[in-house]
C-alpha cells in the first residue's frame, strides 16, 4: 500500500507587506487616508496603525496615570464599530479611576481635501457597569469608509499596586503597538508576556531619583520601552480555550512593596504561605474533612465494601443522584457542605467537597484540585494568584491509580470530568506535604464507531446500523437521549433525507454508562439504482461535515481538548446479481511525529465488499505550526467522504 504523507507546514511569523501607512508616529499623513486596502489581511474591517501607552508614577500625587493613543484605520463598513471607545474606571468604597484629556477626531479626504472633525465633550458619555466598574464611552463623528480614527486620553488610579496592562493584539491587524513603563524600585511587579507574538524591542534603562519622598528620600525608576510590530489580528476559531490564554500581552502582578519609611510588604505569596491560608479559609480548608453524617445512608448503597474502587463508585452515584448543581461556580465565597446536604441543591466545590468527605471516611486517599476552566483561561505557575481559579475537583487514589473526579453532571461517568474541565493542569492542594502542580487531562480517548451492513435486492439498498459511542462523544449523546427520548429519535430519523430509518433501538440504561450504543434500520432512496447500475457513496455518516478550520493562519493551539478517534465500517452485499464495477481508492494519509492518520481500505470476499475507514488524532493538543497540516488533513477527509463511490453493474 502507498503511503501518503501529509507535510507538516511549519508557519513563519506573519509578514506584513510593506504599506503606505504611517505607523511611525500618531501623525496622520495624507497616505494613512487615502490607503482603502491592506493587502496582508484582505478580511480586515479596520487596522491599527500606531499606538502608544505610557505609565509612571506621578510626582505629586504618587498615583498611577497612563497616556494613551491610538490611531486607526476604518477599511470596510463593518468596522464602524471600532470609532466607539469604552474606557472601564474601577472604584472601592474609598477610591476610583479617572480620565481626563479625551481628544478624538476623524479623517476623511472629500473633494480632494483633508477634512478634519473633532469629538465634542457633549458626545462622551457615563454610564454605570456593576458596582465595581464605571464606563466612559464615546463614538467618533463622521465616519465612512476610509476615515482614519485618532484619539488620546489620561487615566489616574490610586490603585499602584495594579499597574496598567497591556494588550499588543486585538481583534484587528495592528502595524505598530509601543508600550513605555516607569517603576520606582519601591515597587517590584513580576511581569508577564502571555501570547505567541514577539517582542520587536524590549529595553529598559536605570533613571535616577525619579521619585522623591516628603522625608527626603528617593527612589530610582526603571523606565522600559515594549514594541510589537506588524501583529496579526486574533481571530476565534473551533477548537480553542478563552482567547485570554493568547492574545499577545503584558501583565502586572505586584509582588513587594517597600516603603520609603523601610517598611517592606510582600504581596505575593509562595505556594508555601497560600496553602496555610487556604486551609484556614471558612469556605474551603475547613469544609475538607466536615462530618456528613450519612453513615448509615452511605452504608445501604455500598455493594463491596472490601473493593475500594467499587466503594468509591458507589459513593460516587450516590453524590450523582442525590445532589443537584445550581449553576454557580463559587470556590471562595459562602461555600456549606453542611447546607447541600439539607437542601440537595449547590454550587461545584459543595458537591465535590462533599464527595471528597464521603470518600475520605470510607478510607479513600483524597484531596481537593483547584483549577480554571476552559472559558476562565489558564492560572500563571510563577507564582500563586488565587483568583485565577474558579473550579474545585476530587483526586482519589485506589491502589495505584489515581482518578479526577466531579459529581456535579450526572451523565459523567467515573473518572470523567466535565468538558469545561480540560484546561491542561491544576493544583492539588496538600496542606501537610505542600501543594503541587498536577496535569488535568480525559482519562481516556472518546470517538464513535459505525459498523454498517447492507445488502442490495430488487434495486434496493438497505440493511442495519451499529453505532457505538464512546467517552465525550457518548456523553453529548446520553444528555440528548435522556434530555428527551422522543426528540432524540425523531432527530436521528429526519437527520438525512436521502435514508429512512426505523426500528430505532438504543442499547443503554443508565446515565452514567461509558457508552452510548444504538441500533437501527436503514433503506437508502431509489436514485441511487437503475435497471442496471447501482451507485453507492459508503459513508452515510460522516465524521466532518465541512473543515472547521478557515483562516489563512492561526497563532494558537488546535485544543480539541482530550484524543479522538472515528472508525467507519461497511458491508455491502451484492449477491450474485451485480458484479463489482469500481471500489474507492485506499489511503493513508499521517499526520507528522504520530500525530494522527487516516487509513480507508477495501477487501471483497466473495459477493461482500467491506470498506474500513478510521480517523485518529492522537493528541488532545497542538501547536500552531501544525495548522496548515490539519487543514489539508481534514480537506483529505472531506474529500474521501464526499467523493468515494462503489459502483455496481448488473450481470
Amino acid at each position: 500500500m502507498k503511503h501518503l504523507y501529509l507535510a507538516s507546514l511549519l508557519l513563519t511569523a506573519f509578514s506584513f507587506a510593506q504599506s503606505s501607512f504611517n505607523s511611525d508616529t500618531y501623525v496622520v499623513s495624507r497616505n494613512d487616508i487615502a490607503t482603502n486596502t491592506f493587502e496582508t489581511d484582505s478580511t480586515a474591517a479596520a487596522l491599527i496603525i500606531y499606538e502608544d501607552g505610557n505609565s509612571y508614577i506621578d510626582k505629586d500625587t504618587y498615583t498611577l496615570k497612563t497616556e494613551i493613543k491610538r490611531k486607526i484605520k476604518i477599511l470596510k463598513r463593518h468596522g464602524f464599530d471600532r470609532a466607539t471607545t469604552s474606557i472601564y474606571l474601577y472604584s472601592d468604597s474609598k477610591r476610583k479611576e479617572k480620565v481626563s484629556r479625551i481628544f478624538a477626531t476623524t479623517y476623511n479626504i472629500e473633494n480632494g481635501a483633508i477634512t478634519k472633525t473633532e469629538l465634542k465633550s457633549d458626545d462622551i458619555f457615563e454610564e454605570k457597569y456593576n458596582d465595581k466598574y464605571t464606563i466612559i464611552k464615546f463614538t467618533l463623528p463622521n465616519i465612512q469608509e476610509g476615515s482614519v480614527l485618532t484619539y488620546s486620553y489620561l487615566l489616574e488610579s490610586p490603585f499602584i499596586y495594579k499597574f496598567h496592562p497591556w494588550e499588543f493584539q486585538d481583534e484587528i491587524p495592528t502595524l505598530y503597538s509601543a508600550y513605555n513603563t516607569s517603576i520606582p524600585g519601591n515597587y517590584e511587579y513580576s511581569i508577564k508576556l502571555v501570547g505567541t507574538q514577539k517582542l520587536d524591542k524590549n529595553e529598559s534603562k536605570l533613571v535616577k531619583k525619579c521619585l522623591n519622598a516628603f522625608n527626603g528620600s528617593s527612589a530610582d525608576c526603571a523606565n522600559t520601552t515594549y514594541v510589537m510590530t506588524n501583529i496579526p489580528a486574533f481571530v476565534e476559531e473551533d477548537f480553542m480555550t478563552t482567547k485570554n490564554n493568547y492574545l499577545s500581552r503584558l501583565e502586572y502582578e505586584l509582588k513587594v512593596f517597600r516603603g520609603f519609611d523601610g517598611s517592606v510588604d510582600n504581596i505575593t505569596k509562595s505556594w508555601k504561605d497560600a496553602d496555610k491560608e487556604l486551609k484556614s479559609d471558612e469556605s474551603l480548608g475547613r469544609q475538607i474533612g466536615k462530618g456528613t453524617s450519612l453513615e448509615e445512608v452511605i452504608a445501604d448503597v455500598l455493594s463491596d465494601k472490601a473493593n475500594g474502587l467499587a466503594v468509591a463508585k458507589d459513593i460516587y452515584n450516590y453524590v450523582q443522584q442525590h445532589y443537584v448543581w445550581n449553576g454557580e461556580y463559587k470556590i471562595f465565597s459562602d461555600v456549606s457542605v453542611k447546607n447541600l446536604i439539607k437542601t440537595k441543591s449547590g454550587k461545584i466545590s459543595e458537591i465535590n467537597l462533599l464527595l471528597h468527605n464521603l470518600l475520605e471516611e470510607h478510607g479513600i486517599e483524597v484531596k481537593p484540585v483547584l483549577m480554571s476552566t476552559r472559558d476562565n483561561g489558564l492560572p500563571t505557575q510563577l507564582f500563586p494568584v488565587i483568583s485565577e481559579f474558579n473550579y474545585l475537583i476530587v483526586q482519589a487514589k485506589i491502589g495505584t491509580e489515581s482518578y479526577l473526579l466531579d459529581a456535579t453532571d450526572p451523565y459523567l461517568s467515573f473518572g470523567e470530568l466535565p468538558f469545561r474541565c480540560l484546561n491542561q493542569y491544576g493544583r492539588l492542594l496538600d496542606f501537610k506535604n505542600g501543594s503541587e502542580w498536577i496535569p488535568i487531562e480525559a482519562n481516556k480517548t472518546s470517538g464513535s464507531q459505525y459498523q454498517v451492513d447492507l445488502k442490495i435486492s430488487d434495486q434496493l439498498v438497505k440493511g442495519n446500523v451499529k453505532a457505538t459511542y464512546y467517552g465525550y462523544d457518548a456523553l453529548n449523546k446520553k444528555k440528548d437521549y435522556f434530555e428527551n427520548e422522543s426528540s432524540y429519535i425523531d432527530h436521528i430519523a429526519n437527520a438525512q433525507s436521502e435514508i429512512t430509518i426505523t426500528d430505532h433501538e438504543v442499547q443503554v440504561t443508565k446515565k452514567n454508562a461509558e457508552e452510548f450504543a444504538e441500533t437501527y434500520h436503514i433503506e437508502l432512496n431509489d436514485k441511487n439504482t437503475t435497471n442496471d447500475m447501482v451507485y453507492i457513496n459508503p459513508f452515510i455518516y460522516k465524521s466532518f461535515e465541512e473543515n472547521p478550520f478557515k483562516l489563512q493562519q492561526r497563532t494558537y493551539p488546535i485544543d480539541f481538548g482530550y484524543k479522538k478517534s472515528y472508525l467507519y465500517s461497511v458491508q455491502i452485499d451484492f449477491g450474485d446479481t451485480y458484479e463489482l464495477v469500481e471500489v474507492p481508492k485506499e489511503v493513508n494519509a499521517k499526520i507528522p511525529n504520530d500525530g494522527g492518520d487516516i487509513i480507508l481500505y477495501t477487501t471483497v470476499n466473495e459477493q461482500k465488499l467491506i470498506l474500513t475507514f478510521k480517523l485518529n488524532f492522537t493528541e488532545s493538543l497542538y501547536s500552531a505550526d501544525y495548522y496548515g497540516t490539519f487543514k489539508a488533513y481534514v480537506d483529505k477527509v472531506l474529500d474521501v467522504q464526499r467523493n468515494s463511490l462503489v459502483v455496481l453493474k448488473r450481470k
